[in-house]
């Protein structure tokens, strides 16, 4: 008899369209090859737990209270198996500054970056852009600390570096960061294997929120990465450190840029999303590996106490 499985989808973040669409495909997957799934909303969790009584939840959440460690700390509670990363893991990935951190205590090459407190450091002037200037010089990307999918994610020149900045301000604090121009590619990780790589050429400025899930943006996906056996090598090795030196369990997809024959990781995804235009199930597909095949890995993947 088959496991019953529990697809945690929707929650309160910016992400939970996506987040939705991710629980549909996996429920519509699970389904077709004869799985007794259902979704569930985060809010309803513990009285579904009791109903349907799951063997596994497949968290497929995004963004704040899905994959900071928010609900895996109440799925650790439940003593119920679920997927991803677990409390720990979740919360670093989520938090780019202490995962920059924890990157460049590991020679991980990252961009570099400052720290900004929107309290009384909010006096933007003229000294303060020189600051930014001389540590970093422009064009910076401005961003969150904690969001997902390049939500609120912004490249600033000199001269709308202060606009957008204003933007951000609903935040307490966030990063600015030197912009690394460059090839954008993105690689998967699969508990200890390296899965693969695929590149992205956006027809947008960069690969925004926008042109990560409208399919009429037009984002060009490339695979197999033009790259040469040792470069590939490098950055599925550095991809693969990543997820083990932050704590990661089951899959995660690291960001890049590749420049001047370096790659700088830009940030390492707990919950990579599972749709028609998400990345994992396209390297999964790639190397061989069908979308249920993927499912299914993660499904088995899953544990209490991650």
């Amino acid at each position: 008899m088959k496991e019953k499985i529990l697809i945690l989808g929707g929650g309160i973040s910016r992400e939970r369209p996506i987040s939705l669409d991710t629980a549909k495909s996996v429920h519509k997957e699970l389904k077709k090859n004869n799985y007794k799934s259902i979704i569930c909303e985060p809010k309803e969790l513990i009285k579904k737990i009791k109903v349907f009584k799951p063997n596994v939840i497949f968290n497929a959440l995004h963004g704040q209270f899905g994959e900071d460690g928010y609900i895996q700390t109440v799925l650790e509670s439940q003593k119920i198996k679920y997927t991803h990363s677990g409390v720990l893991a979740s919360f670093i990935a989520m938090d780019k500054l202490i995962s920059k951190k924890i990157f460049i205590k590991n020679n991980i090459l990252t961009p570099k970056y400052i720290k900004f407190k929107f309290n009384n450091e909010f006096r933007i002037n003229k000294k303060f852009v020189s600051k930014v200037y001389k540590k970093l010089d422009f064009p910076v990307v401005i961003k969150p600390i904690n969001e997902g999918s390049s939500v609120n994610v912004f490249i600033c020149n000199k001269k709308n570096f202060i606009n957008n900045l204003k933007k951000l301000s609903i935040y307490n604090e966030i990063l600015i960061e030197k912009y690394i121009p460059g090839r954008e590619i993105q690689v998967a990780i699969l508990g200890k294997r390296k899965l693969g790589a695929i590149e992205l050429v956006p027809k947008r400025k960069f690969y925004d929120h926008e042109a990560k899930y409208n399919a009429k943006a037009k984002t060009k996906h490339i695979i197999p990465v033009d790259l040469t056996k040792k470069n590939f090598s490098k950055v599925m090795n550095i991809a693969l450190k990543a997820h083990k030196v932050i704590g990661c369990k089951g899959v995660t997809r690291s960001d890049f840029r590749f420049f001047k024959n370096k790659f700088y990781l830009l940030e390492i995804n707990t919950q990579p999303g599972m749709t028609k235009l998400s990345l994992v199930p396209e390297i999964a597909n790639y190397v061989g590996m069908r979308f249920i095949d993927l499912i299914k890995w993660m499904i088995k993947d899953a544990s209490t106490n991650r």
